[in-house]
């Protein structure tokens, strides 16, 4: 799946897993996080509120987030 930014410079890591629905609060998206469960670039991260800027992917549950930037024009 793909998240735009929308102009934003990043997101944070557990908010991004909210609102792509892959969790169902923030809450549970920290869980998971803390719980070895979520990878960034290839690579498990325990930071709850990293910041996921354009060009990452985030994996979670078997399903990759490609983030980019959305441009005006």
């Amino acid at each position: 799946m793909e998240f735009s930014l929308e102009g934003r410079e990043f997101i944070a890591l557990n908010d991004l897993l909210k609102i792509t629905g892959l969790c169902d609060s923030g809450g549970a998206a920290k869980l998971m996080i803390a719980a070895g469960k979520v990878k960034v670039g290839g690579q498990i991260e325990l930071r709850k509120t990293c910041k996921i800027r354009n060009g990452q992917v985030v994996e979670y549950a078997g399903e990759r987030i490609q983030v980019s930037q959305t441009t005006s024009g």
